[in-house]
Formats: structure tokens, sequence, C-alpha cells
């Protein structure tokens, strides 16, 4: 190990025009947006524009894109974020993870004859965590009412939206199941019994029924903070729920075991659910305190990481140099092996976090990088050095070649948002895709299946348990510099995203990049670990990389023993990203091109 003199860091943005991607920096002094889709983007700027604040922009700009982008994430799915309020100057966590329902339990799912939870259809579906998330974040840090911030959504969805390619091919893709299998899913995204084209103006009624009832019910409030409540009431102790319950309970669906089941979920569930502002957990990296969501999701790797890193004079070894790649890659296989064996709900799991995040412990584990060889282990801190094939969660005879970072019937979307007063919101939605849940007739859209991330093993700390919520990858980020709000950032991608969340990370502050020059640099990632996804599979020691990073140093990293995988140049991280210079107070805000549809704006 190469011990770091601590180098000054200024961790300044510059005003470079961007990458090579075609895209600039947005610079702006009133506030910007950065979101999945150009759509979201402009009505979180227009919510700004009208008064409102990052939280509220934030919110409208989450319901946009369960519309927008149906492939990628959906009001049934999920949404952890991270919110610095300038009034209270602090950061906050918001656990956008459902439970398990009541009825979901260990002996349960062994009884079924599973030796892993299915990754469709109904038995991994959890409480619908978004419309609540939403909601607690208006009723703590917004100002305005849940019918401001939703009816730009409703509209989209009522008066219709310009069908895009991707949406367009992921629902030809699935099509043939919908048609066979999902009825109810070929209503909505198959109109006329047909892929609605790219180009094509598509709707979606039920939907905009469904949240129409929430803004009947908040209409009906004394005032803001009753309205709010009424609306989570309609979703959660009215008809949309008990909707629900009574379609996935009552109707048998193919899953990934081959079988069909139906689903767990109870009116209780719902009537019980509220999402919670929780304390976050955090790090400092060379005098900058970065945050993440807690170890109910995989966010504390990226500080375990940047833990082991600040042993090391990266700047020296040189961006994307063959040494560089090596460290960065061999420190996350050993943060990913924490995860592994550590982290879980922390209501329910014991969490040694105070340790895995200590500085000592750091160093400890900073001495198992080999410089010249990579690892083929999965070496957690307290435990003997494992075989990834030794603990993972697998269906039997499941493949591992070709596993995506990200879940195969879906991904992932992001958004960043900060205001004219310096509150910022970094936000990841997911689950509820189109594609691994049919649609619920009554409501319009499909479940999170987000349970297909517990294991089955009793003493995991992520074991299922009733009331519990899974250790999900999604992972929001934010960062303060000097105690003020300096970074928003993240990205899609599943296993992958607090790999490119790093690699972001990094490209500004240790190498001085602009944002937009940092979320278009070439990335790097392993599947070195266990995957959350279902069918859980590892790639010990693999190494996938863009094209760009060049053959030569792909090549020397070959020579130490990574499994190197060269695919295309624009294959990876997807990140978005805004911060606020601290010199001059202005905005920035970049999204990467290799999510067509995502832009950033401001204002």
């Amino acid at each position: 190990m190469s011990a770091s003199s601590e180098p000054s860091v200024s961790a300044e943005p510059t005003s470079s025009t961007g990458g090579s991607g075609g895209r600039p920096t947005i610079m702006a002094t009133r506030g910007v947006v950065s979101s999945g889709h150009y759509l979201a983007t402009q009505i979180g700027l227009d919510i700004l524009k009208r008064g409102g604040n990052a939280m509220d922009a934030a919110a409208a700009v989450g319901f946009a894109l369960a519309v927008l982008k149906p492939h990628q994430n959906g009001i049934g799915g999920e949404v952890p974020m991270l919110v610095y309020s300038r009034e209270q100057e602090r950061v906050w966590a918001v656990s956008g993870n459902g439970p398990a329902p009541r009825e979901a339990t260990l002996e349960r799912f062994l009884g079924m004859g599973l030796e892993i939870i299915p990754g469709d259809g109904f038995l991994p579906a959890i409480v619908s965590p978004a419309v609540s998330t939403w909601i607690t974040l208006l009723e703590h840090f917004g100002t305005m009412k849940l019918a401001d911030v939703l009816s730009p959504a409703v509209a989209l969805a009522e008066d219709g939206l310009p069908m895009y390619d991707v949406v367009s091919a992921m629902i030809g893709e699935t099509a043939d199941r919908f048609r066979a299998d999902w009825p109810w899913s070929a209503e909505v995204f198959l109109p006329g019994g047909r892929v609605p084209e790219p180009g094509s103006l598509w709707k979606q009624p039920r939907w905009a029924a469904t949240f129409r009832k929430l803004l009947d019910a908040e209409a009906g409030g004394r005032d803001r903070e009753s309205g709010l409540r009424a609306a989570h009431d309609a979703f959660y102790r009215g008809g949309i729920a008990r909707n629900i319950v009574r379609f996935c309970r009552g109707t048998a669906i193919r899953d990934a075991s081959g079988r069909k089941h139906t689903g767990l979920l109870s009116e209780e569930d719902f009537h019980g659910f509220k999402a919670r502002v929780e304390e976050p957990v955090r790090a400092t990296y060379r005098g900058i305190d970065v945050f993440k969501c807690g170890p109910w999701t995989q966010g504390p790797v990226l500080l375990q990481t940047l833990n082991l890193l600040e042993g090391f004079d990266l700047r020296a070894m040189g961006h994307n140099s063959p040494q560089y790649i090596h460290t960065v890659v061999e420190c996350m296989k050993l943060a990913y092996a924490d995860r592994e064996y550590y982290y879980g709900d922390p209501d329910f799991a014991h969490v040694p976090l105070d340790r895995l995040l200590s500085k000592g412990y750091a160093r400890e584990r900073a001495r198992l990088v080999d410089s010249g060889e990579a690892s083929l282990l999965l070496r957690p801190g307290g435990y003997p050095p494992a075989e990834a094939s030794d603990i993972r969660d697998v269906a039997p005879g499941a493949a591992s070649a070709g596993r995506s970072p990200s879940p195969a019937d879906g991904d992932t979307t992001k958004l960043e948002v900060i205001d004219a007063r310096g509150n910022m919101v970094s936000a990841t939605p997911s689950g509820g895709w189109l594609m691994s849940s049919p649609v619920v007739p009554d409501v319009g859209f499909p479940l999170g299946t987000r349970g297909q991330m517990f294991s089955l093993r009793d003493g995991h700390p992520n074991r299922l348990e009733p009331g519990k919520r899974p250790r999900s990858t999604l992972t929001p980020s934010l960062a303060l510099k000097d105690g003020k709000p300096y970074l928003s950032f993240g990205s899609p991608g599943g296993d992958c995203q607090d790999q490119w969340a790093l690699e972001f990370f990094l490209n500004v502050v240790e190498f001085g990049m602009s944002l937009q020059q940092a979320v278009e640099a070439p990335t790097f990632w392993t599947l070195h670990f266990p995957g959350s996804f279902y069918p859980r599979t590892a790639e010990p020691g693999s190494l996938k990389a863009e094209g760009r990073i060049g053959s030569s140093v792909l090549e020397e990293l070959a020579g130490r023993g990574h499994r190197v995988e060269t695919l295309a140049d624009w294959a990876g991280g997807n990140t978005l990203a805004a911060c606020i210079d601290p010199a001059s107070g202005i905005r920035h805000a970049a999204a990467s091109p290799r999510l067509e549809p995502a832009y950033a704006a401001g204002w």
C-alpha cells in the first residue's frame, strides 16, 4: 500500500463545457435539476420557478418519472432518498424501501420448496413505498400541496406522452408474456393489441384515475398537512390498497420458479406502512463529508470503499491507469464482501457500522490489496475468505455468464435537485417495472418485486422476515464541504450503482473534472460478489470495462489476474449529478449521455 500524503484537494467544479458526449455542464444561479427524462427535468424546473423548494421539485420529478419511464420505475416501486435541509443544516435519509408482508416467513417460503425468491410475479412483492415516500418528503420538508407536484404527472398520463424507442422496445420484448399470461398488462401497454410505436401518443388513463383519487382526498383536508395525510390514507388505507391486495391474493401468476403463486400482501400490511425520516450514515474523504442511506441499502459500500482508498495516492497513479483501476476494483471487492456478510435492515439485524466505517478498520483491510495481483476470493472482515459460490443464494443450474449489472427485467432511474437556498435532494426511484409483475387492473400499475433481494438462509442479516425491508441496491448520495451543501449524485445500475457513483466522485475530487466530464468519463465495474437480483449469480475476478479505457490498459489488468471483458465504449455508468460551487455559489448539473432521455437543466 502506498501511503498518501493527504494532498490538497480543491474539489471545485470547473467551468468546462463538458466531456466528449456533446452535452455541456449546466450552470445556473437559482436552481438545477438532473433526471432520467428531459420532460421530468422540465417539470422540476417549473416547480422551482413557481416558488417550490428542492423537495417539492423532487416529488414532482419523481411522480413524472413513474409515468415516463415505466421500464425503470413505477408507483408500485421504491425510492430511497437523501435530503439536505438548509433550514436545519443537516442531511436526512427518507426510507423509500417497503417491508415484506406479515405472512412472508422463512418457513413459508422454504415450505414451497424454494431455494431462492423468484425475481418476478407476486411472491417478491412488498408494500409499495413510493407514494408514502413522496408524501413524507412533502410533509417534513416541502412547501407545496400534493396537487401542485402530482398534477403534471397526471396530465402526462391523461393527455399522453410521446412514446420513445427504449420503452417501445421493452414493451415489445415482453408483449408475448402480456398476451399469454398478463392480459391486464396487455390492456395498458398494448393499446389496440399492438406495441406502441416510437413517436406515437401513449396514454395511461387508469394510472391517472388512481391518482386523481389522491387529489380528491387531499382536497377534503382542512389544511396542507391534513390534506397530505388524507391523500396518504387514500392509497394505504382505502380502495387502492384493497384492490391491490384482492388482485394479488386472488390471482396466481407463474414466476421464475416455474410455478404459479399468489401474493402474500394484506390490507393490514398497507394500513401499517408509513415512510420514515432517518439518520443517514456518513464518512469523510479528504475533508468532504459523504452521506448515504443505511444498510437497508447497499449505500455504505461506497463509504467503506472511500475509507479504503484514502490510504492510496490515487492522483499520482493517474486517472484510469492500470494501477488506479486495479486499486479501486480491489477495494470495491472488499467493501462488497462486507455487504454480503453484514448488511440488512438494522431494525432486525445488528450491523456493526461503527466498526465497518472506522478508519482503523479500513487501514487494516487495505493491507489485503495486492498491488500486482487480483483477488478471486470473497474476503469479508472477520470471516475466512470464501469462494463466492460457497455463500451465494443461487438458483440451481443458474448460469452466471453474461449477467448484467442491473436486473435483467428492469433497471432504475435517478434525480438530483438543488434550489436557490441550497436545499438538495438525491433520490433513486426504481421497481414496479412493467416487465416483472402484471398490472393490477383496478389501479393501472404493476407492483414492485424488491423482495427477491431477501436471503432464504436462516441467520443471514438480510434473511426474509415479516415487516423487514430488503437490503436494496438503491443508493443516492450527498456530500457536504466545510459543512455546506456541495454534491448530489448517483447512478442507476443495480449492484454497480455505488461503483459508478464512486468513480464519478473520484473524477471530481481527485482529478478536478467538471460534472459533465466526470459523468462521461470511461467506467469500469466488477460482478465479483453475489448479485442482489435473481438468480443471484457471481463472477469472481470479473472486470468489465468500457472500450474507451484502452486495450493496453486492459491487457495489463488481465496480466494481473483480472478476468477482463471489454464492452462498448458507452456501456457503463449512467451517473446524474448536481453541485454548488463553494467559491461562487453557482449551481452545476450534469447527465450522462448513456441514458438518452436523461437531461439536466438550470434556472
